[in-house]
């Protein structure tokens, strides 16, 4: 281990780009702020507020870009903000699939079977070694393009 934390995938202007602790829907990934104490997006000057959802619009297009071109049952990305029990402001990037089961495909991932959020076999582990270079690679490219540079 070179002491960096292995979810990182990138450093972006004002969050880390990290992918999920559970991969039961490939390609979870999250915008961690930067801000130390930031609890909710309020909590930030408009513009760091601004900088912050530029990042967590830069993660949800890479894992779209990403999932979409691994998984042809991939849907639509559904990005959340709650916070309700980590206190430190983050957000949720969901890739959402045709191929999830019909009684909770429709619904809040929350609404998955506690089963899945401890699931062994769909834990972040070396079996995701691929995704997460894939979202890497693609989280640097579009932090490194003109199209997502922002100026305020």
């Amino acid at each position: 281990m070179d002491g960096r934390n292995p979810t990182v995938l990138a450093e972006l202007d004002s969050s880390f780009a990290v992918i999920g602790d559970v991969q039961f829907l490939p390609g979870y990934a999250l915008a961690l702020s930067k801000v130390p104490g930031a609890d909710r997006l309020s909590d930030l000057p408009r513009p760091e507020r601004v900088r912050y959802l530029a990042d967590v619009d830069l993660v949800a297009c890479a894992v779209e870009n990403v999932c979409s071109a691994r998984d042809s049952g991939y849907r639509r990305v559904n990005v959340k903000i709650l916070g309700n029990t980590d206190a430190f402001l983050h957000a949720h990037v969901w890739p959402r699939y045709v191929w999830e089961p019909a009684d909770v495909g429709g619904k809040p991932v929350w609404s998955y079977p506690a089963e899945c959020w401890s699931d062994p076999g769909t834990a972040l582990g070396t079996d995701q070694d691929e995704l997460r270079a894939d979202l890497t690679a693609e989280v640097v490219r579009l932090r490194d393009s003109a199209e997502f540079r922002l100026t305020l």
